[in-house]
């Protein structure tokens, strides 16, 4: 699948990308299962490629329209901003509907007011109070994103105090600091070798340089390092309609390790190695999680579809467009 999908994006210049994500993401959940019974993945490549064309259709209009000055070019910066809770909506409720599980189609029903306040507001909040809101906002999207989803008829719901999102929080804050002063010390000794004296000589400005990109490029495992601690927490405190729970018990160390070492052997085989590193990562956050039913499973597939209408299938087909946002 990924040789093929590989050879025919470049031979189109990027336009099979469409189908080639979609084939990889019915791949995907269609091999993932919860007691033998699938997932699956029902979009059509030519709903991502439209998609993918009006939007960058409204980027490109944005861009040329704001070169004529820059106060038209402030007007449309805010524009787009206030457009995303939308696009990131669509996006959502297209992989939704698209998804199902044993037949039984997802759906969500975010707004737009609730999600202006999630994915614009509180991340604005986040930068300015030099992420000390970020738990708060974190809570908020997932109560946000998790609480709009539905399986078939079935709503989902999370509720969770603060507790895991302050402890996820201080425990990267702890990781950084301690990064930090490793690298200080680093680079100091650095400094210290190269010139003989504990002082930083312009001339060695390039030693430091290389440690402040090693410092850089470690946000991104920190940043993975909060979301491994979270996803316990987030599985702990989400419930499918009629008590229907979930469990996660993922290692924080051994997710950041997966993924750091997949980068590394993707980056090593020049990108042949993809392949393994989805299917390495996918394998080892399916065996970490759990459904843990009410009742049969049966009951759950017949709640689901309780109420499901071939009116609501053909809108399902018809209304959501993908715009990237993952789930």
């Amino acid at each position: 699948i990924w040789i093929v999908n590989l050879a025919l994006s470049n031979a189109t210049l990027g336009i099979w990308s469409a189908w080639a994500k979609v084939r990889n993401r019915a791949y995907i959940l269609g091999n993932t299962s919860i007691d033998g019974r699938p997932f699956g993945y029902h979009a059509r490549g030519l709903q991502v490629l439209l998609a993918r064309l009006v939007v960058v259709a409204f980027l490109a209009g944005a861009y040329v329209v704001s070169l004529v000055s820059p106060v038209v070019s402030g007007i449309v910066g805010v524009l787009v901003l206030l457009a995303m809770p939308w696009l990131i909506n669509r996006g959502l409720r297209f992989n939704a509907v698209m998804t199902s599980w044993s037949t039984v189609r997802f759906g969500f029903r975010g707004s737009y007011w609730p999600g202006l306040v999630v994915f614009v507001v509180y991340p604005f909040l986040s930068i300015v109070s030099l992420g000390l809101f970020l738990p708060y906002a974190t809570r908020a999207t997932k109560r946000y994103t998790i609480g709009g989803h539905r399986l078939g008829v079935s709503d989902f719901t999370f509720t969770s105090g603060m507790a895991p999102f302050w402890f996820a929080f201080f425990q990267v804050v702890a990781c950084i600091v301690a990064g930090i002063l490793v690298l200080v010390a680093i680079g100091a000794a650095g400094i210290a070798i190269f010139s003989g004296q504990m002082e930083f000589p312009p001339a060695h400005s390039a030693w430091m340089t290389v440690v402040l990109l090693v410092a850089l490029f470690a946000l991104f495992p920190f940043s993975m390092l909060y979301a491994a601690f979270l996803r316990n927490a987030i599985y702990a405190g989400t419930t499918l309609e009629n008590g229907h729970r979930f469990h996660s018990a993922i290692s924080p160390a051994l997710y950041v390790w997966i993924i750091v070492s997949n980068a590394a052997a993707v980056a090593c085989s020049l990108g042949m190695l993809l392949p393994w590193a989805r299917i390495r990562m996918a394998r080892y956050l399916c065996a970490r999680t759990w459904l843990i039913p009410a009742g049969s499973l049966d009951d759950i597939i017949d709640e689901a579809r309780s109420r499901e209408t071939a009116v609501g299938d053909a809108w399902m087909d018809l209304d959501g467009i993908d715009v990237g946002a993952a789930v």
